[in-house]
């Protein structure tokens, strides 16, 4: 990782830190939790990198954390996501790659604590 840059990493809720490094490494991602702190976690994929702490009363139904994932492959990082065999509906779910009309190409995906990560990139002209 580049560390001559600015980045923001954002900071994301759970209940159970196994089912979430679970989760997360069946989408492709390294890591786990912390050596220091088994209430928190680190997971990076490439350039991406998410925190996750422990909310034990969190209700994912309610949940509104979320983040947006900007990457120069949107194509391949969704197949990676499919071969996760996310139900297409509920919680987790994977929503299906689109092209939108603000001029982006992008999927989400919804963990199991109701956290949504929107993923694309801009549509070259």
């Amino acid at each position: 990782m580049n560390d001559n840059i600015d980045l923001a990493i954002p900071t994301l809720p759970c209940r159970s830190m196994q089912t979430t490094t679970d989760f997360y490494l069946n989408l492709g991602f390294e890591g786990g939790t912390h050596a220091f702190n088994r209430d928190y976690a680190i997971f990076h994929r490439g350039s991406i990198e998410l925190h996750f702490f422990t909310h034990i009363e969190l209700i994912p139904e309610l949940s509104s954390a979320g983040c947006y994932i900007r990457v120069q492959d949107v194509d391949s990082l969704y197949q990676t996501c499919l071969r996760s065999k996310l139900p297409n509906v509920g919680q987790p779910r994977i929503d299906p790659l689109e092209n939108k009309p603000w001029g982006l190409r992008e999927f989400a995906v919804v963990d199991p604590d109701g956290n949504l990560l929107r993923i694309g990139q801009i549509i070259q002209k």
